[in-house]
């Protein structure tokens, strides 16, 4: 049996864009991406530390080390510029799997620098 599980975590990313008219997605710079182990058009959900909304979504890349968190489409009417948020990816794993798993958890400063990277 396999169960969908934590992948990793981009906690306090703040929102620097929402294009309203824009194929949907998420834009998040591909440093981010890369520390949290995000691929290109892999789902995540975005939760809204502002103001509780919450929203499924794929990931695109931004520019590396741009620090942007840009809500694209439909999903830019649930967060505003300056919004905090947690970006949050998951997996499909086996029992034998999640003995072992170790989800990275990114955590942003307030221009979206990486502040520290570790595992849950």
């Amino acid at each position: 049996m396999l169960r969908i599980m934590l992948k990793s975590k981009i906690h306090s990313a703040v929102i620097t864009d929402a294009q309203l008219y824009y194929r949907g997605s998420i834009t998040i710079d591909e440093a981010i991406m890369k520390s949290a182990d995000l691929a290109e058009d892999e789902r995540v959900d975005v939760l809204n530390i502002n103001n509780g909304a919450r929203l499924q979504t794929y990931a695109i890349k931004g520019k590396k080390n741009s620090g942007v968190i840009c809500l694209n489409g439909p999903s830019a009417r649930l967060g505003h510029k300056g919004d905090k948020i947690i970006i949050i990816s998951y997996g499909l794993y086996s029992k034998k799997e999640i003995k072992k798993l170790k989800p990275k958890i990114i955590e942003l400063d307030g221009e979206n620098k990486i502040k520290t990277t570790h595992l849950a």
